[in-house]
């Protein structure tokens, strides 16, 4: 298990609707040593922090396990950072992984806080309108991650996983909660009892009230 790319932004402009937005999707896979803290990587650019950054979704990560299956399914290749994750990971099958599953690089520790859910940025960035229900029919979605420890970070580093001992959520069965048309009691309570990140917790509190 490893890192294979370090990605990062800078502000850029899509449009959507008529409209300019800003974005620090489009990431870019840097050559160098990046510190990496609770405000996520050093030098990277979050552009809507109500969705995504912060401290509970300081990093965003996605295998090239998912890209390959993403490059077959598209019929052409895709390169990391394509989905705009900081971490591009190699060995870990991000879909088994649990809410507080830790991962360990050197000094540095990352805990498993949420899935990524799609937004319009995505299926404007694939050039697709229907992309974001298509990722999410693929229940590939990436993880977000809480930085434990801080540290300096870099392609190849390894990683080791460290798994929770708690019976918390997992990560594709809050992602598959959150576009579910009926929604499992069950595992609400599930997610809501695991360190999830606050923004998806407060979405899901809203749930508990009303379901």
């Amino acid at each position: 298990m490893k890192i294979v790319s370090i990605n990062r932004a800078q502000y850029r402009q899509l449009e959507f609707d008529g409209k300019l937005v800003d974005t620090g999707l489009y990431k870019e896979p840097i050559d160098t040593s990046v510190y990496v803290s609770s405000a996520g990587i050093e030098g990277d650019t979050i552009a809507d922090l109500s969705v995504h950054g912060g401290a509970d979704q300081a990093v965003y990560l996605y295998s090239t396990e998912d890209y390959q299956w993403w490059s077959e399914e598209l019929e052409r290749p895709l390169s990391p950072g394509t989905f705009g994750e900081n971490i591009t990971t190699e060995g870990i099958e991000l879909r088994d992984l649990l809410i507080g599953d830790r991962l360990m690089i050197d000094n540095t520790i990352l805990e498993i806080s949420a899935p990524r859910t799609p937004c319009f940025k995505l299926a404007v960035r694939m050039g697709d309108t229907g992309f974001a229900k298509q990722f999410v029919r693929a229940s590939r979605p990436g993880a977000y991650v809480r930085v434990l420890r801080h540290g300096n970070i870099r392609a190849e580093d390894p990683i080791v996983l460290v798994k929770t001992i708690e019976d918390y959520a997992g990560v594709v069965d809050v992602f598959d909660l959150w576009h579910a048309k009926e929604r499992s009691r069950l595992l609400i309570d599930k997610a809501l009892s695991s360190p999830i990140s606050n923004y998806h917790r407060s979405v899901i509190e809203g749930w508990s009230i009303t379901e």
